[in-house]
């Protein structure tokens, strides 16, 4: 079982991290399509970190022992005044993790 934290810090642009853990008694493997490993998304599509990027099209595995944690960051870096709300999602091909919050600029 993962659950997912996210938080927002805005100083000039905004920093996002995007915390997964594996809360179970069980580890857990992580398979990913390529380089990304989480996505970012600011008010259903004002802002998405992936936009415009590309990634090494390598698989990739990480796995996450029980109580393990791994924290993914993105930066919005010149964002829109305004209060909003984030989203991040794990791009794990067989394990669906995602958290939101809300932040003001």
């Amino acid at each position: 079982m993962l659950r997912g934290d996210l938080t927002a810090t805005a100083d000039g642009g905004v920093t996002f991290a995007f915390t997964v853990e594996n809360a179970g008694d069980e580890p857990v493997s992580l398979t990913f399509s390529d380089a990304a490993r989480a996505d970012f998304v600011v008010d259903d599509e004002r802002w998405r970190w992936s936009d415009g990027r590309l990634f090494a099209q390598v698989l990739g595995e990480e796995t996450l022992a029980p109580g393990e944690s791994r924290t993914y960051e993105a930066e919005w870096p010149d964002p829109d005044p305004g209060t909003h709300e984030a989203r991040a999602e794990l791009l794990a091909r067989e394990h669906d993790c995602e958290a939101r919050t809300r932040f003001e600029i």
